[in-house]
């Protein structure tokens, strides 16, 4: 990579950090379903304009069509578990829970990807994040049943995710990215607002310029923006490139935790950062050609 592909990346990844924090406070004046609806409509309406202006087609055949839908039911109940468990736990216990993704998938991976078996590295790097995950749970911080509740339902929104995930590896080959990005989101925009009316105890209890500033940042800036911005550095450096900077994720969302919401940082706490970081290092980072931790 060069130098300014990898300050990008470095700058994408510390932007998705922040995501959580974004959601968190969206939160305080939006219920969880209509936030992630708006979110959603607003981050599918500028993926449509961009791939618009760069011709890319939208249409599916019926065997994409089956596919997408079936990506889009897997994404509706991810982000009602993610939205729901962010209502009721702190910005950094959520991110840190989010992060551990990519062990999930690992797990999912060896099972339903051929040829995706998990090695000694790969077991290491995904005992590393569960020990982080241990960690997270130990740390009480004063919570709440609630709060202990929230961490639960945002671990559960990581088991769909994965799942998501997995699929869209087994099937990605017959789509584009935009095609694969916006519409499991388009499908489940309605749901998110029918839900909201139902199931928010308020859709709309506040409107001011935090909420505004949140929800534009988590859905142009980061789901729409960034999308564009990361699979382009994608197609020309590749997954391997990229993936070897995600453990700034976390840690970026933890320290924005600490910085705008006041969270605090326990020693549990910046243990399971720590761990969960360590372990996607482990599991991200090839030795090549006799170089130590490359990114290439």
């Amino acid at each position: 990579m060069t130098l300014r592909a990898a300050l990008l990346t470095i700058c994408i990844c510390i932007m998705f950090g922040g995501n959580t924090v974004a959601i968190k406070l969206a939160l305080t004046g939006l219920g969880p379903y209509t936030a992630a609806g708006l979110r959603f409509a607003l981050a599918a309406l500028v993926i449509f304009f961009w791939a618009k202006y760069k011709n890319i087609s939208l249409r599916l055949t019926k065997k994409q069509l089956k596919q997408v839908s079936i990506l889009g039911a897997i994404f509706v109940c991810q982000l009602s578990c993610f939205y729901q468990g962010l209502a009721r736990t702190t910005a950094s216990h959520g991110v840190l829970i989010a992060n551990v993704l990519p062990f999930f998938i690992l797990i999912l991976a060896h099972f339903f990807i051929p040829g995706d078996r998990i090695n000694l590295k790969k077991a290491i790097g995904i005992t590393l994040g569960f020990v982080g995950i241990l960690f997270l749970l130990l740390d009480d911080q004063n919570l709440s049943a609630d709060l202990k509740k929230g961490d639960m339902i945002v671990l559960c929104a990581v088991c769909f995710w994965s799942a998501n995930a997995v699929f869209v590896k087994r099937v990605i080959s017959d789509f584009h990215p935009v095609q694969i990005t916006i519409f499991p989101m388009s499908i489940a925009i309605p749901f998110f607002f029918v839900a909201g009316v139902f199931w928010d105890s308020k859709m709309v209890t506040a409107v001011n310029g935090t909420v505004l500033a949140a929800l534009f940042y988590q859905s142009v800036i980061s789901a729409a923006i960034g999308f564009i911005a990361w699979n382009s550095l994608l197609q020309r450096f590749g997954a391997t490139a990229l993936h070897s900077f995600i453990f700034i994720m976390p840690v970026a969302g933890v320290i924005f935790s600490y910085l705008i919401l006041g969270e605090p940082v326990t020693p549990y706490l910046a243990a399971s950062m720590s761990f969960i970081a360590a372990g996607v290092i482990v599991v991200n980072f090839k030795k090549k050609n006799g170089h130590r931790l490359p990114v290439s």
